[in-house]
């Protein structure tokens, strides 16, 4: 048996589909494919999953991609998704059904809070208990009969905190209970949940895995048949369809993915030491510092450290706030993170137009925390603008 390919030969080369000795694969923009006879499209319905009739379904582009992401994260099979919540709620559609009960971390990804709350919650009885997750007996003493399906976030959103993902698995397999986690941070270059027992392993596909700002989508990983599933109910029927170009774009992406990542991951931690060596700032919120209350849990399920985080400024004062993030010049002010720029949001401008009060204050954050996602500028340029901007703050 041969050796299995390292990460960095298995995104640097596109085998499979090839055209004329091009480098690059073509896109395939086309909406369909035709077929020499009657005889060849009945044998292609036959093994949909597999065969390309409509491109909705399946096209050779899209294809590629898939299969690069499954073989990274140690998966049998992926399926693209137009977006991250894209795969986000066709994961849970196949995991629940009408009246179950699901339980989930609090600190979650904030549509798809809002997708287990307000749609599925009223529209098909589904009941939800939200933990913090740091200890296994939190899913443990959660479970009703009726539980369906466990969701992970780890890191958390805006607090960072992480889950026993291989603890939490054996929990959840002993009672048929299907698991979910956005492996969206660690990338899986970085964490596998899938090879230490999590069925469903999802990314959105617009941060680091696109990495350029220019895509969106999103990716479910995980065992044949139940990628097989969701591709031909949840993925099909809903028509989530994954465009040729998009999937282009991340092909070309996955190529640099390992050196980015080494960049993303040593300029974090020069960010993350430097920001909790500064007098104005409460706490910083990153899996890499030696000091991290989980950094024993981080290196047992983690290879590596990327570039987002979050930091606590001393102050609730909204003016000196927006004074601190105004200042800023590098950083640019925006919803998103993983790509090439550096990106500054204060989580609770979003999390108080989308949760009750009660449901912001469970938490655990303020309007002084802040998220940041360190990019490939170079470091000393960041630090300086981080430090030019503090100094607003009176």
């Amino acid at each position: 048996m041969k050796k299995p390919k390292k990460p960095e030969t298995i995104l640097a080369h596109d085998e499979g589909i090839g055209y004329a000795g091009a480098v690059v694969p073509p896109i395939f923009q086309n909406s369909l494919f035709t077929f020499k006879d009657w005889d060849a499209i009945d044998e292609a319905f036959d093994d949909r999953l597999n065969s390309f009739i409509y491109t909705r379904g399946k096209n050779p582009t899209v294809k590629m991609v898939e299969e690069k992401l499954a073989a990274l994260a140690g998966g049998e099979k992926a399926q693209l998704f137009p977006s991250g919540m894209g795969a986000i709620s066709a994961a849970i559609l196949h995991c629940v059904k009408a009246g179950d009960h699901v339980i989930s971390i609090k600190n979650m990804y904030g549509p798809a809070n809002n997708f287990l709350v307000s749609y599925l919650k009223p529209k098909f009885d589904i009941s939800i208990t939200f933990v913090e997750g740091k200890e296994v007996s939190e899913f443990e003493e959660a479970i009703q009969p009726n539980t369906s399906m466990i969701y992970l976030e780890t890191p958390s959103s805006a607090v960072f905190s992480l889950q026993d993902l291989r603890k939490i698995a054996v929990l959840a397999r002993a009672k048929g209970i299907m698991t979910i986690c956005d492996n969206t941070w660690a990338t899986p270059l970085y964490q596998k949940p899938l090879e230490i027992g999590v069925d469903l392993e999802m990314h959105s596909c617009s941060k680091y895995i696109g990495g350029h700002s220019d895509v969106v989508a999103g990716v479910l990983i995980g065992k044949e048949d139940v990628i097989d599933s969701i591709s031909v109910r949840e993925y099909e029927w809903l028509g989530a369809k994954t465009a040729p170009f998009e999937a282009w774009l991340l092909l070309r992406s996955l190529r640099s993915l390992p050196i980015r990542m080494e960049r993303h991951q040593q300029s974090g931690l020069r960010i993350a030491s430097f920001l909790a060596a500064q007098p104005k700032i409460a706490k910083v919120r990153y899996p890499g510092l030696p000091d991290f209350d989980q950094r024993s849990l981080a290196e047992e399920q983690m290879t590596g450290y990327t570039g987002l985080m979050s930091f606590q400024l001393k102050t609730d004062d909204l003016d000196r706030i927006k004074a601190f993030v105004n200042a800023l010049r590098l950083f640019k002010i925006g919803v998103s993170w993983g790509g090439h720029e550096s990106l500054i949001y204060a989580p609770a401008i979003s999390y108080l137009k989308e949760l009750s009060p009660e449901q912001f204050d469970a938490l655990g954050i303020s309007l002084g925390d802040m998220r940041i996602s360190v990019g490939l500028e170079h470091v000393g340029d960041l630090e300086e603008d981080l430090k030019q901007a503090l100094e607003q703050i009176e």
